[in-house]
């Protein structure tokens, strides 16, 4: 068995990126203060310690080696083959799978792929094809040391059907963007869970409101805690992806609570 800590994963992007937000100077997420950790920092500060490390805005690029090196003390990673929406090198049928193999091969914590704002908003379109994911999956299982595939879905999403593509992946978080969706994530969750069968789960859990703009408040993180936390006791959820290093030391109220509550639960098991 493992603990509730040992599940939990940063989703590790370059510090201050968020306060740059789509590679401007305008932060347009309003936030407070100055990030300077990175996904590490970030990780170590907040007591996590796996790390989904996605590429924002671009960065980094390959090659990744230097970023990996300082990603080892951490006990899992999971690499970008498909970084956020702002990162227009993977848009048009790019990605950077051949780069996210070459640094499982050089670094044994690496342990899967994953594929970031993978669904375009509001269509049935996707940023690749059922083909093209299919090839994606295949090399990611048929490597030297068999990695996985991961997705990124949203809350917004469960009205269209992505059958085709959550089939392919071997693990998918679910994440609420607004408050107003976290505020029906019990519900939504459930319908997540009916649509991914056999599959692996995670909850995304933010410590900052990006879609309203503002922090979350005490009372949307005790409850979306309170929920992650049943949810993995009750093995419908295999752990939690917490966004991120980038608002870790910003002075929000969000990691302070986090921190409290992985010392109170984290060395509960499943």
């Amino acid at each position: 068995m493992t603990t509730l800590r040992d599940n939990f994963w940063i989703w590790g992007h370059d510090a201050g990126c968020h306060h740059r937000s789509t590679g401007n100077s305008a932060n347009l997420y309003r936030l407070p203060g100055e990030n300077r950790m990175g996904p590490l920092e970030g990780a170590h500060y907040l007591g996590i310690p796996n790390c989904c490390r996605v590429v924002f805005d671009g960065r980094p690029e390959p090659p990744f080696d230097a970023e990996s090196e300082r990603l080892r003390p951490f006990r899992r990673v999971v690499w970008s083959v498909i970084g956020d929406a702002g990162s227009r090198r993977n848009d048009e049928g790019g990605d950077d799978l051949e780069e996210v193999l070459r640094q499982a091969e050089r670094y044994p914590n690496v342990v899967g792929g994953v594929l970031d704002d993978f669904f375009r908003p509001g269509t049935k379109d996707a940023r690749m094809t059922p083909e093209r994911l299919k090839v994606v999956r295949d090399r990611l299982h048929g490597a030297a040391r068999p990695l996985e595939l991961w997705l990124v879905y949203y809350a917004a999403l469960l009205g269209i059907d992505y059958d085709v593509y959550l089939q392919q992946c071997d693990a998918v978080s679910f994440w609420s963007w607004t408050g107003a969706d976290l505020a029906k994530a019990e519900e939504n969750f459930a319908r997540f869970i009916e649509l991914t069968p056999g599959k692996k789960r995670y909850a995304g859990c933010y410590l900052y409101d990006y879609g309203d703009i503002r922090p979350v408040t005490r009372a949307e993180m005790e409850f979306q805690l309170a929920l992650y936390r049943r949810l993995f006791l009750e093995r419908k959820i295999q752990g939690v992806i917490v966004c991120s290093n980038t608002v870790a030391d910003i002075g929000l109220e969000a990691p302070e609570i986090l921190k409290r509550w992985l010392d109170e639960h984290g060395d509960e098991t499943a």
